[in-house]
């Protein structure tokens, strides 16, 4: 192999090295931020699971006011 080939693959092959690192803190960036949003998702099924109960009470709430009239 020629002094200008192994050059060459030795040039690729750092470049492919820098691209794996490239993509191994793209994707752990990535992760990071679907589990933030799974925790903001999480958190917002509860808020609206809270809402949904606190509306049901009142629903029932007025149907007791509406029987007791």
């Amino acid at each position: 192999m020629q002094e200008n080939d192994l050059q060459a693959l030795m040039s690729r092959f750092e470049q492919l090295l820098e691209r794996v690192e490239q993509l191994k803190r793209q994707n752990a960036l990535l992760h990071a931020q679907e589990r933030t949003w799974r925790e903001e998702r999480a958190h917002l099924i509860e808020k609206n699971e809270i809402a949904r109960r606190k509306v049901e009470s009142m629903i029932l709430r007025l149907k007791a006011l509406e029987q007791d009239s």
